[in-house]
């Protein structure tokens, strides 16, 4: 479904990530764990086409998208929840979730997910004339979430959602994630610090550190790992 090629990305003179490969297929829950730096999100931000590598490619489907804009790339169904959520503070919970759909002309379609969303995140629903910006982080997190739905995704890639979440709300964030592949059949690529609850959850999970793939293989796989278990799971 997705195949990042060997793929060098910088900013400016400052070289990110090197020579960078993954693929994930339809269907997977696939995790990037890593440490913070490690490179995480620019490399997010390369499949989305905010940022553009200097070498290798990405391929979706039968289509090289390592090129286009990042508007094309929300088109051929590849939506980006960004870290820290990003929402519009200043607009309502279902404005923002309109904001998902922008590429949608179809009143009806886009009025059928909201209700999914509003199915999903029933908190949501009771605060659907509130501005986004008086939300707790949980409930930002749901929309920001929501909003990702709202576009019908064929892959959904969640930038760090357990970020400054109370303990209490993580195993939540994690559950929707599963929820989201198993229940609806989106493809998930998860990028996460959480080593532990992204292994648990994820089909194959790859290790992103100081810019590089250093380790991959199933989830379950990874826990056992020696050196994910010192370097991450302090075992």
């Amino acid at each position: 479904m997705l195949q990042v090629n060997n793929i060098d990305v910088a900013y400016g003179d400052a070289q990110v990530l090197f020579d960078v490969s993954l693929d994930i297929q339809q269907g997977e829950l696939v995790a990037v764990i890593g440490a913070n730096g490690a490179g995480k999100t620019t490399l997010l931000k390369t499949i989305s086409g905010i940022l553009k590598p200097q070498n290798g490619s990405i391929q979706f489907g039968d289509k090289v998208i390592s090129e286009q804009p990042p508007n094309r790339t929300v088109a051929d169904g590849i939506i980006h929840v960004p870290e820290g959520r990003l929402l519009f503070p200043q607009m309502s919970v279902r404005e923002n979730l309109r904001m998902g759909a922008f590429l949608t002309k179809d009143k009806e379609a886009i009025n059928g997910r909201i209700h999914s969303v509003f199915e999903m995140f029933p908190r949501l629903k009771e605060r659907a004339a509130q501005m986004a910006g008086t939300l707790s982080g949980g409930e930002q997190q749901m929309l920001a979430v929501g909003r990702g739905l709202m576009a019908d995704p064929k892959l959904l890639m969640l930038d760090e959602p357990s970020l400054g979440l109370a303990p209490k709300l993580v195993q939540q964030v994690f559950d929707l994630a599963q929820q989201i592949n198993q229940e609806m059949g989106v493809t998930v690529l998860l990028v996460e610090q959480n080593v532990r609850h992204s292994c648990e959850i994820s089909n194959r999970a790859f290790v992103l550190e100081n810019g590089r793939i250093v380790l991959q293989g199933p989830g379950s796989e990874m826990l056992q790992n020696d050196h994910v278990r010192r370097a991450y799971l302090g075992l």
